[in-house]
């Protein structure tokens, strides 16, 4: 039996659909659906990718082209797709060492594999009762809410929403799989400039995610909480890199005198739309000024080295710590770190054992996020309140 798409939570599994906002019943899925975001993989790829990531707003070629140059000087082609490929089996892999017996589908939401053919296939082969993981941390309209509304659409376009059930793995910001690259790499960069002679007050680290326009921040999470400015999704990243910080400090206290903030990169929009700021190269240009010597850059917002962190930190970012006269090194993104797949694994286990939210992994006092979306949760107040999978509705 299947949650229907006026039930309170929308193609949802039973144990789901009341809303409740941790399930604590296990669910006897029958399969993982990888949901990732897709990119281009050839120089012939790269405009009609871009067209799929910005439909709907009739942006034309041109202004397409002038993001194209960052996929065309790789190649035309984006890292993710293979690093998706990579993560597919590495999950296999552990799912089956830990003898879970689930098939992974893997769908992007702009690019081939498409979400919809991942949920045909899985419905051709019996597998009705399907667990997404939404390559993305945390909570805002496009890492969340959007890829929620995606499930709802290929539900609903492939005419198998009253066949198909899909829920969605919590948030997992400030799960300990997600968090162990970061920790790992910024103790590790610390620890080297320091032995390089460099001194703990002349170190800043920036913990760096994907900016979104200020209107959207503003609506992350839910809205019977006041988030302060940036929304839960700067909250969660703010309470991430407070605990990176902490532990580091803890473990070596001289590296207290290490300064840290949260800066945002990879802004899209027009300069009339406010976005969340500042931006990471900005405050690099500030840092000889604050009387910094060095600056770790941590792609805080990002799972893998895809192109936002090729392009925008190792390329962009890099070159204005250069002009800067300051050391860079940026950390790693968790990729497919065996803590990172074990993690996720984890949060699957999770699910089918009805874990209890009281006994959920989590590093920071904002989780353990929600398995369902609460109402209003990451609106989109450009296009308003759309069909979603795995939450709430408004």
């Amino acid at each position: 039996m299947t949650a229907s798409a006026s039930s309170p939570v929308p193609f949802a599994s039973p144990a789901a659909a009341g809303g409740v906002p941790f399930v604590e019943t296990a669910v006897a899925y029958d399969g993982i659906l990888l949901a990732g975001f897709g990119g281009p993989e050839g120089q012939d790829d790269v405009i009609p990718f871009l067209r799929n990531v910005t439909r709907g707003r009739g942006i034309p070629d041109e202004r397409l082209e002038e993001v194209a140059h960052h996929y065309r000087h790789f190649g035309g082609i984006s890292p993710i797709n293979a690093q998706n490929r990579e993560l597919k089996a590495a999950l296999e892999a552990e799912l089956d060492r830990r003898g879970i017996d689930l098939p992974v589908y893997w769908g992007n939401r702009n690019w081939t594999p498409y979400l919809a053919d991942a949920v045909r296939d899985a419905a051709a082969a019996g597998d009705t009762s399907l667990l997404a993981f939404a390559t993305s941390a945390y909570s805002s309209f496009s890492s969340c809410r959007q890829y929620r509304e995606d499930f709802a659409r290929v539900l609903e376009e492939t005419e198998l929403g009253e066949t198909v059930t899909i829920d969605k793995i919590r948030p997992f910001f400030d799960h300990p799989g997600f968090v162990e690259a970061f920790l790992v790499g910024v103790r590790s960069a610390i620890e080297t400039f320091l032995a390089d002679g460099i001194a703990a007050d002349a170190i800043q680290v920036l913990f760096s995610t994907h900016s979104v326009p200020t209107d959207d921040a503003v609506r992350s999470g839910p809205r019977d909480v006041d988030w302060g400015p940036g929304g839960a999704y700067a909250a969660q990243h703010e309470a991430v890199g407070a605990w990176v910080m902490d532990r580091i400090e803890a473990e070596a206290p001289s590296a207290g005198a290490v300064a840290w903030e949260l800066v945002y990169q990879s802004r899209s929009g027009p300069p009339t739309q406010p976005w969340l700021e500042p931006d990471v190269c900005d405050v690099i240009g500030e840092l000889p000024g604050r009387g910094k010597t060095a600056v770790i850059v941590v792609p805080l917002g990002f799972m893998s080295d895809h192109m936002e962190v090729l392009w925008d930190l190792d390329t962009e970012a890099a070159e204005a710590a250069e002009e800067a006269g300051l050391a860079f090194v940026r950390t790693p993104t968790p990729g497919v770190s065996p803590a990172f797949v074990e993690g996720i694994v984890d949060l699957v286990q999770e699910r089918l054992e009805g874990r209890a939210a009281a006994d959920r992994a989590h590093v920071t006092e904002l989780g353990p996020w929600y398995d369902v979306c609460r109402p209003g949760c990451c609106e989109n107040i450009r296009a308003g309140f759309k069909p979603a999978a795995a939450g709430l509705v408004p």
